[in-house]
């Protein structure tokens, strides 16, 4: 049955290092909520938290509504399955599976390799424990492989194999540290399939750590991004893309990274990049700030005359392309004092029609909308702006 987890206040020291900074975040029953964020932020230290093998040093840890928080790792209605795996490699696959099932049930005498299976009355257990691994084996497409040792599976075989293991005690919660950080990408791909399809079928709660920001926008009903053992920003993937709360979520979301020029917003003229005008109120004190555009946003302007109402233009400088099947990234310089560097994605199509007209790629020029602008303040924050509103004149006619 899944069950909720709640952090409070969550502290975790290192010496004078406060790897984990009052963390306090809800996850609901059923849930799928990754934690992303770059090497060394704390996301790992906050997983083994929930697992119960580290201790923290302050706050409340709640699962199914219950503080756990002085509740032994063994007691705790979770599953981890580590980046590592963690199997066993003197025991074959239904061996690895059933640990679990035999440390609980099983008595130590029991669990004795040679006269272990002749223990009086742990017959029927046994043959339980064997069904159970069986049938969590058929769901992740192990039946043929149970009588196999871990030396002679797949990175993605033995994968499942750790999955399974965790499966079998049927916990209110699995906890996944970077699982697939060791498959190749095209495995990475199919096994994030399998995962999610796991969680669909289980219907089990799911809190998974990844520093790969693609893994977190496709598997997660929510995201939760941490820097330096605190968590910036929680909402569904969507939400962290078009909406960051600040330059550093808007950077490390997305990929390729948002583009990000200095601008100027005064009392009198409002928001400018360069010599252009942009017709946005924006929300905050006037000074230097920074304007985002994501990549795919930016397209190649069709002639090199004035943008268009609602548009602005950035004369650009080609460094390289990378061509990605019908689309290609330009990976460009700014004509501005800054040099400041722009990507934009866009279709080869666009680019044959210039090559055409003999403006490529001495004439680039980049084009946007006002509207699919961010705006950050001199902190780094995100601000809220509006379009402003274009009132056309009442037409007077001439009789």
């Amino acid at each position: 049955m899944a069950a909720s987890v709640e952090f409070t206040g969550i502290e975790k020291r290192h010496g004078d290092n406060r790897t984990l900074r009052n963390i306090s975040l809800s996850v609901g029953a059923g849930e799928f909520l990754t934690l992303v964020g770059p090497s060394g932020c704390g996301k790992s230290t906050l997983l083994r938290v929930v697992a119960g093998l580290t201790p923290h040093d302050a706050g409340t840890l709640r699962i199914g509504g219950v503080d756990v928080s002085h509740t032994p790792a063994r007691d705790r209605n979770v599953a981890m399955v580590f980046q590592s795996y963690a199997l066993y490699p003197h025991m074959s696959v239904a061996q690895n599976i059933a640990t679990p099932l035999r440390m609980q049930r099983l008595s130590a005498a029991a669990r004795l390799p040679v006269i272990g299976r002749f223990w009086p009355g742990s017959g029927p257990e046994r043959k339980a424990i064997a069904a159970e691994v069986e049938k969590v084996a058929a769901q992740v497409q192990l039946t043929k492989l149970l009588g196999s040792r871990p030396s002679q599976l797949s990175g993605g075989q033995r994968q499942r194999v750790a999955v399974a293991r965790a499966m079998v005690r049927r916990p209110g919660v699995f906890l996944m540290d970077e699982p697939l950080s060791n498959l190749d990408a095209r495995l990475r791909v199919h096994m994030r399939a399998e995962i999610s399809a796991l969680h669909q079928r289980l219907g089990a709660t799911f809190i998974y750590v990844t520093h790969d920001q693609v893994e977190a926008m496709t598997l997660s009903t929510r995201v939760a991004v941490m820097m330096d053992g605190e968590i910036v920003q929680v909402g569904t993937p969507r939400e962290l893309y078009e909406r960051p709360v600040d330059t550093r979520v808007a950077r490390f979301i997305g990929s390729p990274e948002i583009n990000l020029l200095p601008a100027l917003l005064t009392e009198g003229e409002g928001l400018r990049l360069g010599d252009q005008r942009l017709p946005l109120r924006v929300d905050c004190a006037a000074g230097e700030v920074r304007i985002g555009w994501r990549p795919e946003i930016l397209r190649l302007a069709g002639d090199a005359g004035h943008p268009q109402p609602g548009t602005v233009r950035l004369q650009a400088r080609l460094e390289r392309m990378e061509v990605l099947g019908h689309e290609a990234l330009l990976i460009c310089s700014h004509q501005s004092p800054e040099r400041t560097g722009l990507t934009a994605r866009v279709d080869l199509a666009d680019i044959d029609r210039q090559r055409m007209r003999g403006e490529w790629p001495e004439r680039l020029v980049l084009e946007a909308d006002v509207a699919d602008a961010l705006v950050f303040d001199a902190r780094g924050q995100r601000v809220e702006c509006l379009e402003e509103t274009v009132h056309a004149l009442p037409i007077r006619r001439v009789m």
